[in-house]
């Protein structure tokens, strides 16, 4: 049984109150999913640095750092399918979010990203992959995966061909470095989804699901930018996808981050449910 999840930065708009919040998770629960995907940033008090560039991003985050997050999931009935942590803490500071891991009962911590990296330099990625191994090493050590999270910046071209995703895929340990893989970022680049999926093979334990397609608008050009959208309301193949990996993930988690419907991310979660509830098995 493959779970059903949100990302937390989705519902960022319904972070403005305990009592809205948990207006918000209860309509998660409702419209059929079953867990959550926290943000470690998103539930401490935030540095000016980390709100600055969520805001520039167009993705601020209200009032969730002050919210009772332990309280709002046992009441809305979520479970935790993972947590976002960046890597400097988890290599300064392993135990403390080992953890915070257990009280929120998930055994998957995710890489959230990485901060002015360069993926262009090999030596570089082959390094990061090198940390990776270590912490991964030192979670496993209190029974929780590590897994590598990627957006479209993995992507760039290194030598033989290979991408900067290639690298990491080969040279990190499978015993201690797994995948929670996110397809728009790598269609949006023009990679070959499935071969990606297939590669990672059973390392994909988290599917990040989000479509992809033009503006539901009328257009004034022949050329317009495509964008985020609902899931089954853009051109993606995500049927294919998510048969691609049923059997062997254990959970797939819907992030769209903007190009809401009515500019509403909880809108857009409980419009993207009709795809869950259909496909997810």
């Amino acid at each position: 049984m493959v779970d059903k999840g949100i990302q937390q930065l989705q519902l960022r708009q319904e972070f403005t109150s305990e009592s809205r919040a948990l207006s918000a998770l209860q309509a998660v629960k409702e419209a059929g999913y079953d867990g959550i995907e926290l943000n470690g940033f998103m539930m401490q008090k935030m540095s000016l640095g980390v709100r600055a560039l969520l805001r520039a991003s167009g993705m601020p985050v209200g009032k969730t750092g002050s919210l009772n997050w332990p309280y709002l999931l046992k009441e809305s009935q979520l479970k935790v399918i993972s947590i976002h942590q960046y890597l400097n803490g988890l290599e300064t500071e392993p135990q403390k979010y080992i953890e915070e891991a257990r009280n929120f009962q998930t055994n998957k911590i995710v890489l959230t990203g990485m901060r002015r990296f360069d993926y262009s330099d090999e030596a570089e990625v082959i390094k990061l992959c090198e940390r990776l191994n270590k912490i991964g090493a030192t979670l496993a050590q209190a029974d929780i995966q590590f897994l590598y999270h990627n957006h479209n910046c993995e992507f760039v071209k290194l030598s033989n061909n290979r991408t900067a995703f290639d690298v990491i895929i080969e040279n990190t340990d499978p015993e201690f470095v797994q995948f929670e893989f996110d397809s728009f970022w790598a269609a949006e680049t023009g990679c070959d989804v499935e071969a990606l999926m297939q590669k990672m093979g059973t390392r994909l334990k988290l599917y990040h699901i989000c479509d992809r397609g033009v503006p539901a608008k009328e257009a004034t050009s022949s050329i317009v930018k495509s964008d985020s959208t609902e899931l089954g309301y853009g051109n993606m193949n995500l049927e294919k996808y998510v048969n691609l990996v049923n059997n062997h993930v254990d959970a797939i988690v819907v992030e769209t981050l903007k190009n809401w419907v009515d500019n509403s991310g909880l809108k857009s979660m409980q419009k993207s449910a009709d795809f869950m509830n259909k496909f997810v098995k």
